[in-house]
């Protein structure tokens, strides 16, 4: 697979990424509880992977172990973000969120992670492709999802009408 995509277009996806999805969780809205919820991170999937060069051929090791820590990072800065959002459900039973102050300083936090592991792989020699950035995106927003699910219907003590955590 080679990347069809340029350097800056992937940049510029990945920002308008981030930055539709925490202008939407700084806002109250609707639990969405359809189908759709796996769209964006499928594609995000399929834009990471149809980038190539996950993995750099040269430093394999190092590189694999860069992609896991920014997977991990990902899956935490997901779990992060579903717990740091405020979640109520309305009077008629219809469950709300909002993310808070701390929600944005997890996504800083992740962030800065982010470009501290890009920096760890530039010191060693390592070419991370823009692919791994795309396939974490799309595991924060997975794990966020599903960390928030269970909030609003699988955790002991579900939600009830008028109930914020």
């Amino acid at each position: 697979m080679s990347g069809s995509l340029s350097g800056p277009t992937d940049i510029l996806i990945a920002v308008a990424v981030v930055a539709l999805v925490l202008v939407r969780q700084l806002r109250a809205r609707r639990v969405a509880e359809g189908r759709s919820w796996w769209i964006l991170p499928a594609v995000l999937v399929y834009l990471g992977l149809e980038q190539g060069g996950v993995l750099d051929s040269h430093h394999e090791a190092a590189s694999a172990g860069l992609l896991a820590a920014e997977m991990v990072i990902g899956a935490g800065m997901g779990v992060l973000w579903a717990l740091t959002t405020r979640i109520w459900r309305d009077e008629a039973g219809t469950a709300w969120m909002k993310g808070t102050k701390t929600t944005a300083l997890a996504w800083a936090g992740g962030i800065a992670l982010r470009i501290a592991l890009a920096w760890l792989g530039s010191v060693m020699g390592v070419h991370e492709g823009r692919g791994a950035l795309m396939l974490a995106l799309a595991v924060t927003l997975l794990i966020r999802k599903g960390v928030v699910a269970w909030r609003v219907n699988g955790s002991p003590g579900a939600l009830r009408a008028g109930a914020v955590r």
